[in-house]
C-alpha cells in the first residue's frame, strides 16, 4: 500500500489549483478550503472579503513515492505566479495570495529550499508565504470539483481551463 502525504498550497483561485492538481499522477484527492486566517468555519463570503485572513487553498493528497513533494511545488511554481502579491491575474485580495501551509518542519524547510533555489529563475521576488499549517476548513460543497461539473462556466472556460492545459503540458513535457 502506498503512503499518503498530505500538502497545502494557496495560489489564486481554489478552482483553478483543484482542477489542475486532479490531472497530476500520484495525486490521490484535491479538496478545495481555507486555511492560514484566523476565523472558525469561514465561508466563502466571508473568506471573500479579505478580513478572515484566510487564503483559498486546496489540501492534497499525494503519494510522496510517484510525486515527491518538491515535485508538486513545481507543479504548483509552474501554474500560478509567485511574484504577485495577493493576486493572480484578475483575482485580488489576500485570500489569492501565493502560500504553502506546511504539514510538517520537513515540508517547511523543504518549501524555504524550494523557493530559495527558484528565486533565480523569476525577474521579480518570490512573495509566496511558508507557515506552518494550523487548521484547514473545507470549502462549501459546490465549489468541490467545480470544474468538472462546470467545464462551461464562462470563468472555468477564461481562467481554469488553461491552467489545466498548462499543467497537462508541464507533465508531458516533463519541464516544469
Amino acid at each position: 500500500m502506498s503512503k499518503e502525504a498530505v500538502a497545502v498550497l494557496g495560489g489564486g483561485c481554489f478552482w483553478c489549483l483543484e482542477a489542475a492538481f486532479q490531472t497530476l499522477p500520484g495525486v490521490i484527492q484535491v479538496e478545495s478550503g481555507y486555511a492560514g486566517g484566523s476565523r472558525e468555519h469561514p465561508s466563502y463570503e466571508q473568506v471573500c472579503t479579505g478580513l478572515t485572513g484566510h487564503a483559498e487553498v486546496v489540501r492534497v493528497v499525494f503519494d510522496p513515492e510517484r510525486l515527491p513533494y518538491r515535485r508538486l511545488l513545481e507543479y504548483f511554481f509552474g501554474i500560478h505566479d509567485p511574484t504577485t502579491e495577493d493576486r493572480q491575474g484578475a483575482d485580488i485580495g489576500s485570500q489569492y495570495r501565493s502560500i504553502i501551509l506546511y504539514t510538517d518542519e520537513n515540508q517547511g524547510q523543504e518549501a524555504e529550499v524550494f523557493i530559495k533555489d527558484q528565486a533565480v529563475n523569476y525577474r521579480n521576488p518570490i512573495v509566496s508565504d511558508v507557515v506552518p499549517l494550523s487548521k484547514f476548513w473545507p470549502a462549501e460543497p459546490e465549489h468541490q470539483d467545480f470544474f468538472r461539473r462546470n467545464p462551461d462556466y464562462g470563468y472555468c472556460r477564461m481562467v481554469v481551463r488553461p491552467k489545466v492545459d498548462k499543467i497537462r503540458k508541464l507533465i508531458e513535457t516533463q519541464t516544469v
